[in-house]
């Protein structure tokens, strides 16, 4: 079954952006993965306000693929890195429609 993570990303520093973005573009790639979006470009339509300078989407295969990219020992030292150097919420989203 198809997976989605949706992220918030708010860097608080940008020194780990550019030692991030090859390897994790490379590490989803290789655990199946792709982004639907990565974007400052993006509109809260409801709610309280839940600031953040980026959302990103990713597509996984399966909840498999998706733990098994954030657990890849190579993506480690860079999640390690995202979250030291940002405010970071990620969320793991089944792909179905439970009210259907």
């Amino acid at each position: 079954m198809t997976y989605y993570s949706v992220l918030a990303v708010t860097p608080t520093t940008e020194d780990w952006i550019p030692d991030y973005i090859g390897p994790a573009n490379r590490l989803v790639a290789k655990h199946g993965g792709r982004y639907l979006a990565r974007t400052a470009n993006h509109e809260q339509l409801e709610g309280d306000a839940q600031g953040a300078a980026l959302r990103i989407i990713l597509e996984w295969p399966s909840k498999e693929a998706a733990l098994a990219f954030m657990n890849d020992p190579d993506y480690v030292p860079h999640l390690e890195a995202r979250t030291a150097g940002s405010t970071s919420y990620h969320f793991l989203i089944e792909g179905k429609d439970d009210l259907a």
